[in-house]
C-alpha cells in the first residue's frame, strides 16, 4: 500500500492489530460524533416508570469503552425513570455500532428506555458496542443516584416466541455482501425476497473488512492516470491461482467487476481512491471506499450499509437472529426453501422457488480449519457465525463440496503490526532459514512461510530497522533481545547455527548490494549488525477461506457428478471454489467475488418465481 500511510500509524496501544478480510495498514481510528438528528440516536420515554427506582433529575454524561475508543452517552432522568438517552460521541464502525435501523446507537437507547431496565440483550455481532453503551448509561445511573444492580434486574418483557412460516420467491441464508447483491438483483427482477440472518446485524465479513473492491480499467483509476484492463487483471490472478482456477469463472468476474462497482456506486457507495496491494506490484488496482486507504478494517459498512438500504427499499425483508439450518426437500429432490433456528429456540420457515446459500467462510471453525497445520494456533476476527454451516446444510442434499489445498493466512505481530505494513527487513521461518524476498504482498511472505515448514515466522532486526512498526516493537517487553544471534536463536527456541548463518548470508549479501538468492531490491537490503538483535514473531491470523460448494458459472450448486441440484444456488465465501487457488492474490478479491456471484445467483433464483 502507500508508503505515507505508514506514517499515521499511532506508535502505543493503538498498535494492536485488528485483522479482517483484507489485511494492509494500521490507523488510529477517527472519533466522530454520532448524527444527534439520526432516528434512534435520541429516545423518550415510551414506558410506565413503575420500577420503583429513584434518581437524582437532570442530565448526566456517561462513558463506556466502545470497539475504538471512549462512548459517551447523555442520560436524561426524571425523579423516577430514565426519561431520554443520546448517544452523544462514539468511534464505532460504521455499519456494526451505527449507520443501519438495526445497529447499536439507533436500537440499543430505546430499548433501555422503553423496558427501563438494563437487562436488555446484546445485538449479537455488535456486542462490543452494546456492552459500551449499556456501560455508559450505567455510568450516568450512577451519577444519578440511582441504583445499578437493580436496574440490571428489571425483567425486559418480550413477545412470546412462537414458530413462524414465511412465503417468498426466494430465500437466502446470510445477508453478507453476497446474500445482498443476490437479495438485490432478485428484487430487481421482481421476486419477493427474504434473507435469514444468523447475526442481529448484517454484512457478516465485509462490514468488518478495509471495503476494498477490486476492479481493472476504471474511471477511478483514469483519474490517477494507471493504465489498467480487465485482461491484465485476469492473468495475475491466473498466475497466482494456476490450476485451482476455474478459467471461465476468473473471467467474468475480471470482465465484470467494473460494471459490479458502478452497480454499487449507484446504490450510494463512494469511491476514496486507487492503491496498490504493495508498492512494488503494479498496476494499482485496489480501490477504497470512502474514509478508507490502508486501513485494516472498520470501512466495508461503506458498502453494506447502502445495499441493505436498497435492498430494503426494494421490498425484501431480513429476519435476524436466525440460523439457516435446513433445506427443504421436494419428492424429485428440488430445493424449495429452508428453515431456521432462532435465538430462542423457536423455527423459521421460508417456502420459496429458489434457494440462495450465502453463509460466508468458515474461519471460525477450528475442526475445519485443522486441516491446514500452517494455520495452527491462527486467530481470527471475522464473524463468529462463520463456522461453514452453509456447507453441512448443503451437503446433506448431496452438494460436492471441495476442500481447497489454502486459506487466506497472513503472518503478522498483532501488537505491532510487523508483518503487514511493507516491512522488508529479514524474515526466517521456524527453521531460522530465509525463504523469501520480503519486499512483497503480504500473502506472498505468508505462502513462502507456510510452504517451508512453518506455521509462524520471525522477523530479525536490529535498532537501525527505518520502519516505524519494528521501532515500536522493539519498545515492547514481549519482544525477545539479546546481544548475539546464538543467543537470540536460544530464546525463540530456532536452530542457532542455521539462523546465525542465515544472517551472516544475508548481511553479506546487503553489503555487496545484490540479493541473489530471493532477488530482494537492494535499497531494501536492511542489514542486520547488532549491537543488539531482536525477533519479532509473526503469528497467522486467517480470514477468507477457499473452496466450499463446487457451482457453474451461474451460481448453481453442483453435486458430486456436475449435475445441478434444482432450485439450489450458492455465492460468495461459501462457494469460493474456482476463484482462489492457495494464495489470496489482491485485496478486495473476496468482496469483488461475492458482488458478482451474488448477483449471478439472485438473477437466476428469481427465473424460478
Amino acid at each position: 500500500m502507500r508508503m505515507k500511510k505508514i506514517a499515521a500509524i499511532a506508535l502505543g496501544a493503538s498498535m494492536a492489530v485488528s485483522l479482517t478480510a483484507c489485511q494492509t495498514k494500521t490507523a488510529a481510528p477517527e472519533t466522530t460524533k454520532a448524527p444527534e438528528a439520526t432516528e434512534g440516536t435520541t429516545v423518550k420515554e415510551t414506558a410506565a416508570s413503575g420500577t420503583g427506582m429513584s434518581y437524582t433529575p437532570g442530565t448526566y454524561t456517561g462513558e463506556g469503552t466502545g470497539m475504538k475508543g471512549a462512548v459517551k452517552v447523555d442520560v436524561t432522568f426524571s425523579d423516577s425513570a430514565i426519561t431520554d438517552i443520546v448517544v452523544k460521541e462514539h468511534s464505532e464502525t460504521y455499519g456494526i455500532g451505527y449507520g443501519l435501523s438495526t445497529t447499536p446507537v439507533e436500537v440499543l437507547p430505546g430499548e433501555i428506555v422503553a423496558a427501563q431496565s438494563l437487562g436488555v440483550d446484546l445485538i449479537s455481532g455488535a456486542t462490543i458496542t452494546c456492552s459500551a453503551i449499556k456501560g455508559a448509561v450505567k455510568d450516568a445511573v450512577s451519577q444519578a443516584g440511582g441504583d445499578v444492580d437493580v436496574l440490571k434486574e428489571v425483567p425486559v418483557v418480550k413477545p412470546e416466541a412462537e414458530d413462524e412460516t414465511l412465503e417468498a420467491d426466494v430465500v437466502i441464508a446470510g445477508a453478507g455482501v453476497a446474500g445482498l447483491a443476490a437479495g438485490i438483483e432478485a428484487a430487481n427482477h421482481g421476486a419477493k425476497v427474504v434473507i435469514v440472518e444468523k447475526q442481529g446485524i448484517p454484512g457478516g465479513a465485509t462490514t468488518r473488512s478495509g471495503g476494498k473492491l477490486l476492479a481493472a480499467g476504471t474511471k477511478w483509476q483514469e483519474e490517477q492516470n494507471i493504465e489498467d484492463n480487465a485482461d491484465m487483471m485476469f492473468d495475475y490472478l491466473k498466475g497466482i491461482g494456476g490450476d485451482e482456477i476455474d478459467d471461465e469463472k476468473l473471467k467474468l468476474f475480471s470482465d465484470t467487476a467494473y460494471d459490479n462497482m458502478l452497480w454499487l456506486e449507484e446504490m450510494g457507495m463512494k469511491v476514496q481512491d486507487v492503491e496498490p496491494i504493495h508498492s512494488s506490484l503494479k498496476p494499482w488496482r485496489v480501490h477504497n471506499t470512502e474514509g478508507g486507504g490502508g486501513m485494516t478494517d472498520g470501512h466495508g459498512g461503506q458498502i453494506i450499509v447502502p445495499m441493505v438500504e436498497t435492498f430494503e427499499k426494494a421490498g425484501g425483508t431480513i429476519v435476524y437472529n436466525t440460523t439457516a439450518d435446513k433445506l427443504l426437500e421436494a419428492e424429485d429432490g428440488s430445493i424449495v426453501g429452508l428453515s431456521g433456528t432462532r435465538e430462542d429456540g423457536t423455527t423459521v420457515t421460508v417456502n420459496a422457488k429458489g434457494t440462495i446459500i450465502a453463509t460466508g467462510g468458515y474461519a471460525q471453525n477450528k475442526e475445519m480449519m485443522a486441516r491446514y497445520p500452517f494455520a495452527e494456533g491462527y486467530s481470527t476476527q471475522v464473524p463468529k457465525g462463520n463456522v461453514g454451516d452453509g456447507l453441512v446444510m448443503a451437503k446433506a442434499v448431496g452438494a460436492d463440496v471441495y476442500d481447497a489445498p489454502g486459506v487466506q493466512v497472513v503472518f503478522c505481530s498483532f501488537t505491532s503490526g510487523v508483518g503487514i505494513n511493507e516491512e522488508a527487513g529479514l524474515i526466517v521461518n521456524s527453521d531460522g532459514k530465509r525463504v523469501v524476498n520480503e519486499d512483497t504482498y503480504q500473502y506472498h511472505v505468508a505462502v513462502a512461510l507456510q510452504k517451508n515448514n512453518g506455521n509462524r515466522g520471525y522477523y530479525i532486526a536490529d535498532a537501525n530497522d527505518p520502519n516505524p512498526t519494528v521501532q515500536y516493537a522493539l519498545t515492547l517487553e514481549d519482544t525477545p533481545k539479546a546481544d548475539s544471534i546464538e543467543e537470540l536463536a536460544e530464546l525463540i527456541g530456532v536452530d542457532k547455527t542455521a539462523l546465525s548463518e542465515t544472517v551472516t548470508r544475508y548481511n553479506e549479501l546487503c553489503a555487496a548490494g545484490e540479493d541473489k538468492d530471493f532477488g530482494k531490491p537492494a535499497d531494501k537490503m536492511i542489514a542486520v549488525e547488532g549491537p543488539q538483535y531482536a525477533a519479532i514473531e509473526l503469528k497467522p491470523a486467517a480470514t477468507v477461506t477457499y473452496g466450499g460448494l463446487v457451482t457453474d458459472t451461474t451460481s448453481h450448486v453442483l453435486d458430486p457428478e456436475g449435475k445441478t441440484i434444482p432450485g439450489l444456488f450458492a455465492a460468495g465465501e461459501v462457494a469460493f471454489t474456482g476463484l482462489f487457488g492457495d494464495e489470496y492474490p489482491c485485496c478486495g478479491m473476496a468482496i469483488g467475488g461475492g458482488v458478482y456471484f451474488g448477483r449471478e445467483a439472485g438473477r437466476e433464483a428469481a427465473e424460478m418465481k
